[in-house]
Order: structure tokens, then sequence, then C-alpha cells
């Protein structure tokens, strides 16, 4: 099935270009997924489970490399959406 995720990442310090960045970064360096990043979010198009992953695993390693002062919303949408 094919699986829609919209994420929005909120640092919870000032510096936090560097922690956006480096989780958008980590969904890129994916293979076998579409990722489309704009001024508010970013959406992530693939397999249910490559896309459970990449959540799974890149806000892991943001929590681990930049601390647990993180909020990331996602909206799920279990279709194949035409995201540009």
């Amino acid at each position: 099935m094919t699986l829609t995720a919209e994420l929005s990442l909120y640092p919870l310090n000032a510096d936090y270009i560097p922690v956006i960045q480096s989780l958008i970064d980590d969904l890129n360096s994916r293979d076998g997924l579409k990722i489309v990043t704009n001024a508010m979010s970013t959406q992530i198009q693939g397999e249910h489970g490559s896309v459970m992953s990449a959540v799974s695993d890149t806000l892991r390693a943001s929590a681990a490399k930049f601390g647990s002062s993180q909020v990331l919303v996602c909206k799920f949408i279990p279709m194949d959406l035409d995201i540009a």
C-alpha cells in the first residue's frame, strides 16, 4: 500500500534551522521514497513500511543528535497523492 506523510518538525530551541535541515537531509538520503519539501512541511511518499521506517528512524537520529526538545507533527494519508 502506498502511504503519503506530511511532516513538520518544531525544534524547541533558538538554533532550529540545522535541526530541521538535518532531518530533511536524512529523509532525502533514503532510496525508494518521493520527498518534496516546501516552506511549511516535507511530504514523503512510498510503500507503507518504508515511509513509517523513515519517519521513525529520522526522528530517532534527530533526537540522538540534537536532543529530545523537538516536536514532530505527522499527517498520514493511505493513498498515492500527486505530490510535486
